[in-house]
């Protein structure tokens, strides 16, 4: 199609250069897109390159004899019992008892930490007052608290969920007091001279601008959490992963058995580190430093 030059056609909308710049935006776009998906898949290609690497090394290393087998069985020994594991379906229950566990103490974790840690962190006076406090309550090792915590509750899946709870409790609260605290105060200074209340500062600006350090908490807490829950079973032996990895071990011929409980144990991390993440960036598109970072 012929473009018009005649210099009245502007006025009469027949105007077209504008779209050879539309194609051109478009296909920038679609280029963009591309090139993140390209850099994604690279990363993941070189993410699965390095497992295989060190499965193999591992592979090497056990089978010339620099790692004694009879404590440290190959890989190709391993995998095959984690299968046998999955196709038999003894995985399942004790994986749902520990992220029975892991649920209930990070959730009551959180019901505690969050609106403490908002208060501590909007009130200045309450953040001095319990400085100190948190500063020597947090380093108290939560495995300490095993012997007291078997006396009080038995050897149940309350005892493991306080122990989660106090674990966890720490990083989730002392995120929200970061967050809360290190809000912009030019937007503090900005919403209040336009007159909006306390509530709606908090709810419009505070909470939002402190959501990254609230989801690194808990991403923190869901690491902390499973260590402490499986170490709860190993130590305590309440059900869970934590307890079959003991049992393995007390059979001394099932060392296989022993580190394929360990892979599933290593497999959950990932996984639920993974889906922390998912979530966080599909919640926090918004939000600056994912939109820089997807940049």
């Amino acid at each position: 199609m012929q473009l018009s030059a005649d210099p009245s056609a502007a006025s009469r909308g027949e105007v077209g250069p504008p779209a050879p710049a539309v194609a051109g935006r478009a296909g920038s776009t679609r280029g963009g897109a591309g090139r993140a998906q390209s850099g994604r898949l690279r990363r993941a290609g070189l993410g699965v390159a390095g497992v295989v690497g060190v499965i193999a090394l591992l592979e090497l290393v056990v089978r010339t004899g620099l790692l004694p087998q009879a404590w440290f069985p190959p890989p190709s020994e391993i995998f095959p019992a984690f299968g046998r594991l999955v196709a038999d379906g003894k995985l399942f229950g004790p994986v749902g008892q520990t992220l029975q566990g892991w649920v209930l103490g990070i959730l009551a974790a959180a019901v505690v930490a969050l609106p403490l840690g908002i208060a501590i962190g909007s009130i200045e006076l309450a953040h001095r007052l319990t400085r100190f406090l948190l500063e020597f309550l947090r380093p108290i090792p939560p495995v300490a608290l095993i012997p007291a915590a078997v006396l009080i509750f038995g050897s149940n899946l309350d005892m493991k969920v306080f122990l989660i709870a106090f674990g966890t409790f720490w990083p989730i609260l002392l995120q929200t007091v970061y967050g809360i605290h290190d809000t912009d105060p030019t937007l503090r200074d900005t919403a209040r001279s336009y007159g909006l209340p306390r509530h709606a500062r908090l709810v419009r600006i505070v909470l939002p601008s402190a959501l990254p350090y609230i989801a690194t908490g808990l991403r923190i807490a869901s690491a902390i959490g499973l260590i402490l829950a499986i170490t709860a079973e190993i130590v305590v032996g309440t059900p869970g992963i934590g307890v079959r990895i003991s049992d393995a071990q007390s059979a001394g011929d099932a060392q296989d058995v022993m580190y394929a409980w360990i892979l599933a144990a290593g497999l959950l991390g990932w996984l639920l580190n993974g889906g922390l993440q998912a979530v966080e960036r599909r919640v926090l598109h918004w939000h600056t430093s994912f939109r820089e970072g997807a940049r």
